[in-house]
């Protein structure tokens, strides 16, 4: 079996306390690689080598151009191992290798995105109040950085945290997921070869008690950026209390798609079918509320069900497989306690609804259609591929359901009338809104989530100063002494 060691300040290293796990494939259920796991030690010098990097000349004075030239060689080192770091991933969480590696490739524009912002962090001049004074700010990096993520999508994840940190000229500790976190460690070596400074980036795994814990609530922490789910966030929060680090939450959800009479039905369709059955339903955007008109509501269960008669359930590492393996067999488990409460509420399963009899960790692609919006599977948030469809009559119905929800990540509308679209997306609570279409990313659009999906936002311009603080410096420019320096001026 492979094994994988920690890095922390530029060097491999195993656990302070020799804690080893081990990582199953979730295609085959066999044992493939152990991993190291950080001790509250490993931590401390993860953490403290973050902190002396922070003001360490060789990263402290770099230019932001130059920081920029860094992290574009980070992007191509990502794309030059992207097949091999998608097969890791692949092996280890059973996400498809078609998507993990293409994936994993297209990462590098995350990267590229941020390097290029990395010179435009930009100060003002203020038109300030008083002639005698010369007044501007600047935005410098708000400090030592813990980005936590999950196992589902984590070079993707990792870069919308990691690509605006070190452009901002923070230092990060990354703690990859105890559940598959061997192509985070994997890619701590394009880290390595990247010419990053020892302690700019340290890559750590480990459990809660001994690992996330004590990274959450130490004391030289500045920022926390975590991308999970809520019951952990809230234990991030509470930790967030003794270090006061700003805190950023992406969590999961329980995204509505709203599908009206007048859509493409087939657009339709594929859109459930790609919020879904995508990632075999491992995600954190996962269209598992689906809303549909009554008039075409039996018309779209059709056109599904046709459609998914030809999904490949499969090895994730076969081209033509469509559907992978989930990532843990209690994953299984509570889909299946969900699909039974759900039919005890008088919902039906179309098609599927239970594990395949192989080895591994595969449930069947599932849809039920649900009488009550109160069903189950409508409102339990599953990490696997189960479709739920209730139907509704009127637009104002369908909003009404789709924001009776604690979650508010992802949403989708089809429809053809552009004035509805408008209308519509604009009134769903929600961070993101697909119309037409669904599942979809890049660099340049920001995404978050609003109550139990979290606050904050990663991608894009904004969240850039995310990682900055501002400072106002004032200079006076009087040969005059202070008037009186007893009164506030």
């Amino acid at each position: 079996m492979q094994h994988f060691q920690l890095f922390i300040d530029g060097a491999w290293v195993e656990g302070a306390d020799g804690q080893v796990m081990t990582s199953q494939n979730p295609a085959t259920g066999e044992s493939w690689a152990t991993f190291a796991c950080a001790a509250p030690g490993d931590v401390d010098r993860a953490v403290a080598a973050a902190r002396r990097a922070l003001s360490d000349p060789a990263w402290r004075d770099m230019t932001q151009t130059a920081r920029g030239k860094l992290i574009h060689r980070l992007a191509e080192l990502v794309e030059e191992h992207a097949e091999s770091l998608g097969r890791t991933e692949t092996t280890d969480s059973g996400k498809l290798l078609s998507e993990t590696a293409t994936q994993t490739r297209y990462i590098g524009d995350y990267y590229r995105y941020y390097a290029g912002l990395a010179d435009k962090i930009e100060g003002s001049v203020l038109p300030i109040d008083k002639p005698d004074m010369h007044v501007f700010t600047r935005r410098e990096p708000i400090g030592v950085v813990v980005a936590i993520v999950p196992w589902n999508a984590q070079m993707f994840l990792s870069a919308t945290k990691l690509g605006p940190a070190l452009a901002a000229g923070c230092t990060v500790v990354l703690k990859a997921s105890e559940i598959a976190p061997a192509p985070m460690l994997e890619f701590a070596r394009l880290i390595e070869a990247a010419g990053f400074p020892p302690g700019v980036v340290s890559v750590i795994t480990g459990d809660a008690e001994n690992c996330a814990i004590p990274l959450t609530r130490h004391p030289d922490v500045d920022r926390i950026a975590f991308t999970g789910g809520p019951e952990t966030a809230r234990h991030v929060v509470r930790n967030s209390a003794e270090n006061f680090a700003v805190t950023t939450l992406e969590l999961g959800g329980k995204s509505p798609i709203l599908v009206f009479e007048d859509a493409d039905l087939d657009a339709a369709a594929n859109g459930l079918i790609a919020g879904n059955f995508g990632a075999s339903g491992q995600s954190c955007v996962a269209g598992s509320r689906g809303l549909v008109q009554r008039p075409v509501f039996e018309d779209l269960i059709a056109r599904i069900g046709d459609k998914a008669s030809g999904i490949v359930v499969g090895d994730p590492l076969d081209a033509a497989t469509h559907v992978g393996p989930l990532c843990t067999d209690a994953q299984i488990e509570r889909i299946e306690a969900t699909l039974a409460e759900a039919q005890g509420q008088a919902a039906t399963v179309r098609f599927g609804g239970a594990p395949l009899d192989r080895p591994g960790n595969y449930m069947a692609p599932t849809l039920v259609e649900c009488a009550t919006p109160d069903t189950a599977t409508l409102r339990v948030e599953m990490f696997g591929p189960v479709m739920s469809l209730l139907p509704f009559d009127t637009e104002d119905e369908a909003i009404a359901l789709a924001n009776d929800s604690p979650f508010g990540l992802g949403s989708g509308v089809f429809t053809r009338d552009v004035a509805r679209a408008h209308r519509v997306s604009s009134r769903l609570k929600a961070g993101i809104c697909w119309v037409n279409t669904y599942r979809m990313i890049s660099p340049i659009a920001s995404f978050g989530g609003l109550n139990q999906s979290g606050y904050g936002r990663e991608a894009g311009i904004e969240a850039i100063l995310d990682y900055t603080r501002t400072k106002t410096t004032w200079i006076s420019i009087s040969d005059a002494p202070m008037a009186n320096p007893f009164v506030m001026r």
